[in-house]
């Protein structure tokens, strides 16, 4: 479905995406986690046809997505602060989304509006955040496009509304089979939904993988100095801090029943470090120290 070998773009003489692969031939829910400036918006760009690589090859659905109606027409990307018009209304919004989506489904963009609350005559500009994100998930879920891109589809919804936002997507994903990406800087909001993860990192995909295999990572061990250390030698340690005799570290492994039994033995603490502050500290790493 989407396939991207050694992409890599710049604006000027500043590279945002660099030397990117990925391959998905699946019709999945990919979450696309990055920090603020890792290059995540770009990379989305480059996949809907907004802008046109300077190196490697990009191919969603067998064709070049840039400047070819053919490839467009098989993809929906939903930006942040969507570009609605400001004379626009809900109204508006379904009559263009029906013009330009030939899957467009009038029936599911009609029940989304109505299980959203949205008012109709209202203008999207006059939208609180999240009631912007929420128009913009009605023409992406509605589009039923076969590659379906949604930037920070969570931003502003209260717990209700992610709730139905998530039931929705995943209805409409029983009913019609797609690819379907989801970006984000907060995981936790999104995991649940999603069968592989992509990190992007330092503008490059570094590691694209299930997101059950992904959430195992990250070990947390504390307890005396004496005792971790001998333990971490030749782990790779994403974070690290000492006060006096005691440490503090995550490392980047399998939370499994070896380290339990590990620390059991040396008399030290473990836990599994949850997915949001292990992708944070995978991407930066650093070490703080006490005295």
């Amino acid at each position: 479905m989407i396939k991207l070998e050694n992409v890599s773009f710049s604006y000027g003489s500043n590279q945002v995406i660099k030397n990117v692969n990925l391959l998905e031939t699946e019709p999945i829910i990919i979450g696309l986690w990055g920090r603020n400036g890792a290059g995540k918006t770009t990379l989305m760009k480059l996949l809907s046809g907004l802008e046109n690589i300077d190196a490697g090859t990009i191919s969603v659905n067998g064709m070049t997505p840039y400047n070819n109606n053919e490839a467009m027409n098989t993809i929906t990307y939903m930006q942040e602060n969507h570009p609605f018009s400001d004379l626009w209304n809900v109204e508006d919004a379904l009559r263009f989304g029906a013009l330009f989506n030939k899957n467009w489904d009038s029936e599911l963009a009609e029940h989304l509006v109505t299980l959203f609350e949205l008012p109709r005559k209202k203008k999207i500009k006059q939208f609180s955040k999240g009631m912007q994100t929420m128009i913009q998930i009605v023409i992406g879920l509605a589009s039923k496009s076969p590659i379906t891109i949604m930037d920070e589809p969570t931003n502003g919804l209260d717990a209700y509304m992610r709730k139905q936002f998530k039931e929705a997507l995943l209805s409409t994903l029983e009913e019609d089979p797609r690819l379907i990406i989801l970006s984000t800087h907060h995981i936790e909001e999104i995991e649940a939904l999603c069968e592989k993860i992509a990190i992007i990192n330092e503008h490059t995909i570094v590691r694209y993988q299930d997101t059950e295999e992904l959430k195992m990572r990250g070990v947390h061990l504390s307890g005396s100095r004496e005792a971790i250390e001998p333990l971490i030698v030749s782990e790779r340690v994403l974070e690290k801090r000492t006060l006096g005799k005691l440490i503090s570290v995550m490392i980047d492994d399998v939370f499994s029943n070896d380290w339990k039994l590990k620390a059991k033995e040396a008399g030290i603490n473990v836990e599994k470090v949850p997915l949001q502050d292990y992708l944070i500290s995978f991407t930066t790493q650093k070490e703080v120290n006490n005295v």
